[in-house]
């Protein structure tokens, strides 16, 4: 009895510290799962780059005209979506307001706080105590998307990042930018930071109507920072004809970003994706949507640039969505998001109250058609190249003949020209007939028929016995092409001189120098098939020039910038065509 009893007894402690330890071991499982689930949540909310084969993005998109500033083409357009690195459009932004105003300079240092360096990748790798330039500053924000370089920009000029970021949505408010909420200077995952993609469009013309000297930094390909290489994230630029920026960005909670402009001839089209999948399907959806929309788009500017309306720091420090105006600002209510959206459009579309900062700058002007110059990347450069815009108009002139006359008041010149004569005698009485001074110098071929040239004979060329005058020959009946200028002459007719230099604008490249006309206009086409539209806006001429007893025919274009110019010469010469650089 007392065995059984012990028995009993062995069993059940044995029974009771089997059930413990299952219980722990269980207890112990659970809480390792439940850590390891914990784990994968943060990360997959704090990485900017976490897997992206398991989520689905909310996709939204737009092309807008930035010439007429129509829509062209919009899917969810004024859904909420969180904008990730392309909230550094807007610190450049502001950054570049300092830079216009002369508050800040491009090579002002700023300082690197410890804040600044704790910054997520990516980034340069700034460290606290480190100094560095603005415009390093701002070639790692375009090329690398650099998050320490975001903050150290909203510390140099807002004192903080949380007051910096309020800037930011008070300026997005002025701009017209209703749905738009910025918390942070670089983009990071934050619940708050929402935009649209309308939103964004705006930004994208704005920032290209406004600062057009800045602007072209957003085309930099490759940037060289402290011994290393980086290259920009946006890979439209250099394999899409006519892209010249301007930024990409990715969190997991808001896919993969874009923001694209494009000119190509006089077309211009802004487009914003949000939401891609991977990089490569959104570069994908914006070449699609670029081409398809392209022709869609005007080819004059007729929208008024984008201005900022009302007070900028008018909005509230949470983004209660306002619509600025000249009139005094009126809060829309927040909830009514139908109502916004439709008063934001109508805004939008009426002309804004004229700007003290915004610049509508002319585009050069060649042969009387009006164009757009896109400014390019000048790597490694301190200062802005401004363009010099010149004015060419064709003149065509009507038949010229030397002839004598007698004392009497000259005759006006045709309206179209003038012919200058200086120092020359008044003439004693002769015949009418025409008669020609066989002492006359001999012309070179093509004098005076340049495109909107005329020859100038200077007096000094003239015999000091003479005492003849020259006068304007009344212009015949001619058929509606103009006849050459001519020189009545008893003797077989002479060549004309050479016509005057033109003054042209910008940097000249020469692709050739050829025995004749016709050879150098088929350089010249041959040059800029090869180009790929980079000399689609440069003005193309001749030059005659003397070798010796050779003559040659320049083939030239001028209009350029320098590293425009460099640019050209470098494809040419990969074609097999020489080049050279010329400083005008």
């Amino acid at each position: 009895m007392l065995r059984k009893n012990l028995a009993s007894s062995r069993l059940l402690r044995v029974g009771v510290y089997g059930l413990l330890t299952l219980t722990v071991a269980a207890v112990v499982t659970v809480d390792s799962a439940e850590a390891r689930r914990r784990h994968r949540h943060h990360h997959a909310r704090h990485s900017p780059h976490a897997d992206e084969g398991s989520y689905s993005p909310a996709f939204a998109s737009i092309i807008v005209d930035g010439n007429s500033g129509a829509t062209l083409t919009a899917t969810n357009p004024d859904a909420l979506r969180h904008p990730a690195s392309l909230t550094k459009i807007m610190t450049l932004y502001l950054l570049f307001e300092r830079l216009e105003s002369g508050k800040m300079k491009l090579d002002t240092e700023m300082p690197v706080s410890e804040h600044a360096s704790e910054q997520s990748p990516t980034k340069l790798g700034l460290r606290p105590g480190q100094t560095i330039r603005v415009e390093d500053a701002i070639k790692g924000l375009v090329t690398r998307s650099a998050n320490d370089a975001a903050v150290v920009i909203a510390e140099a000029i807002g004192g903080d990042e949380d007051d910096f970021a309020k800037l930011m949505t008070r300026k997005a408010r002025s701009l017209g930018m209703s749905r738009t909420t910025y918390v942070n200077a670089s983009g990071l995952p934050a619940d708050e930071q929402i935009t649209t993609a309308r939103d964004q469009s705006i930004l994208g013309r704005a920032i290209q109507d406004r600062f057009p000297r800045y602007y072209r930094y957003f085309s930099t390909e490759v940037f060289n920072f402290r011994g290393q290489s980086i290259r920009n994230h946006n890979h439209l630029l250099g394999s899409v004809e006519g892209v010249d920026g301007i930024k990409t960005g990715y969190t997991r909670a808001s896919g993969f970003n874009l923001v694209t402009s494009l000119r190509r001839g006089n077309r211009h089209l802004i487009g914003v994706v949000l939401g891609g999948r991977s990089g490569g399907s959104r570069d994908a959806i914006m070449r699609n949507l670029l081409a398809e929309n392209l022709e869609k788009g005007a080819t004059k500017r007729t929208v008024a640039a984008i201005g900022e309306r009302g007070n900028s720091d008018a909005g509230d420090d949470q983004g209660t969505v306002q619509l600025a105006s000249a009139a005094p600002e009126t809060p829309a209510p927040s909830r009514a998001a139908k109502l916004i959206s439709t008063l934001s459009e109508a805004t939008a579309a009426l002309p804004p109250a004229a700007p003290k900062e915004a610049k509508v700058e002319p585009a050069p002007m060649t042969s009387g058609v009006i164009q757009t110059q896109p400014m390019s990347i000048v790597p490694g450069s301190t200062e802005p190249m401004k363009p010099v815009k010149v004015r060419t108009v064709q003149v065509k002139a009507g038949a010229v003949k030397l002839a004598t006359a007698a004392p009497q008041p000259v005759a006006p010149a045709p309206a179209p020209f003038a012919q200058r004569v200086e120092a020359i005698e008044p003439a004693p009485p002769m015949a009418r007939a025409e008669a020609v001074r066989p002492e006359m110098p001999p012309q070179p071929a093509g004098h005076g028929t340049g495109n909107g040239i005329l020859g100038v004979l200077p007096a000094s060329s003239l015999p000091p016995a003479s005492s003849q005058a020259m006068a304007y020959a009344a212009p015949a009946a001619q058929p509606s092409s103009p006849a050459p200028t001519q020189l009545a002459s008893a003797s077989p007719a002479q060549e004309l001189p050479a016509r005057p230099a033109v003054a042209r604008s910008g940097w000249i490249i020469q692709v050739g120098a050829l025995d004749s006309e016709a050879e150098a206009q088929k350089r010249i086409e041959a040059a800029r098939s090869s180009a790929q539209g980079l000399l689609s806006k440069a003005d193309p001429f001749t030059e005659t020039v003397s070798k010796g007893d050779k003559r040659l025919i320049r083939a030239r274009f001028a209009g350029l910038d320098r590293d425009q110019a460099e640019a050209v010469c470098k494809k040419l010469k990969r074609a097999d065509i020489s080049c050279m650089t010329v400083h005008n």
